[in-house]
């Protein structure tokens, strides 16, 4: 019987294999988890009505964007946000 990653009733199988480090306290490996995460998280963000976009910009440019952001206590992304909201304004 072959082990599957996200199979969590073959884990008993396999408990008595020892690992050195830190106990697991999910039984999926990290790879999937953050899959299963990102998975989540995109639902969340569907589901509050946000699109994810994405654009290139020269390093200049974002440094610039962070400083901003950072002086008026904003994510990178509120602060894009409000710019593009006063920009629709006018």
């Amino acid at each position: 019987m072959a082990k599957q990653l996200n199979d969590r009733t073959t884990i008993d199988l396999f408990a008595e294999e020892k690992r050195p480090g830190r106990p697991k306290t999910n039984p999926l490996s990290r790879e999937a988890q953050l899959k299963i995460n990102k998975r989540n998280q995109l639902k969340r963000d569907r589901e509050s009505g946000l699109k994810r976009v994405e654009l290139k910009l020269h390093e200049e440019f974002v440094s610039l964007l962070d400083e901003q952001a950072k002086a008026e206590a904003m994510s990178r992304a509120a602060y894009i946000e409000k710019l593009l909201r006063l920009a629709a304004h006018k």
